[in-house]
């Protein structure tokens, strides 16, 4: 199916897009190719596999579950081992997230510097 458009890049807002997107570049392992002020860009080889951190002045970051400030999007990533990927993430910034998955133990919800919610996936 033809689509109008192609994907070319998830934005998020944040307080700081350099610090972000430093987070990001060690999680996914994708270089840093752009960066500017208010814009910082991850990518590898370009879109789709592009993510850009956009510097929101009055950022506010969500706290789900609740429903005041939804999570409105957030990140999965596949990984092979659960527990070395939770150790590798709160190395270089994340924490957990206090509501995970009771009885399933398929992922894992963290936080990115900037108050984002990720999830670790285990490989299907």
């Amino acid at each position: 199916m033809d689509g109008i458009a192609k994907f070319r890049t998830t934005v998020v807002d944040c307080p700081n897009p350099l610090e972000l997107a430093e987070f990001y570049s060690k999680l996914v392992g994708w270089p840093i190719t752009s960066v500017e002020d208010d814009w910082v860009v991850v990518t590898q080889d370009g879109p789709p596999a592009r993510l850009a951190f956009q510097l929101a002045e009055d950022y506010q970051p969500p706290d789900w579950p609740k429903p005041d400030r939804p999570q409105q999007l957030h990140i999965d990533v596949t990984v092979d081992d659960l527990d070395r990927a939770e150790l590798q993430v709160l190395e270089i910034g994340a924490t957990k997230h206090e509501h995970q998955p009771s009885e399933d133990d398929s992922f894992r919800v963290f936080l990115d510097p900037a108050g984002h919610t990720f999830c670790l996936c285990r490989e299907p």
